[in-house]
């Protein structure tokens, strides 16, 4: 009888691209996103800005940057390994 390895979804350590194998570039894409940037105008007109909060308020995904697959299934892990 062959073993045959089921995935859980969670990796065991590094996350690799099941379509094309990547394992360093990855991109987090936030549906749905309020951006707001507080400003302060200098006396000669220009701007800078103070501070910047943003709240998500839809799904957020996980993209091998590669290949474009979704691996948002690893996503918990790269929120888990964020130092």
């Amino acid at each position: 009888m062959k073993k045959v390895q089921v995935s859980t979804g969670k990796p065991l350590g590094r996350i690799v691209c099941p379509q094309c194998g990547n394992d360093r570039e990855f991109i987090e894409l936030a549906r749905d996103v309020i951006v707001t940037t507080r400003y302060v105008q200098n006396d000669d007109g220009s701007f800078t800005p103070q501070e910047s909060d943003s709240e998500v308020l839809g799904k957020v995904g996980l993209y091998c940057s590669q290949c474009d697959t979704d691996i948002s299934f690893f996503h918990n892990h790269l929120m888990e390994m964020i130092f």
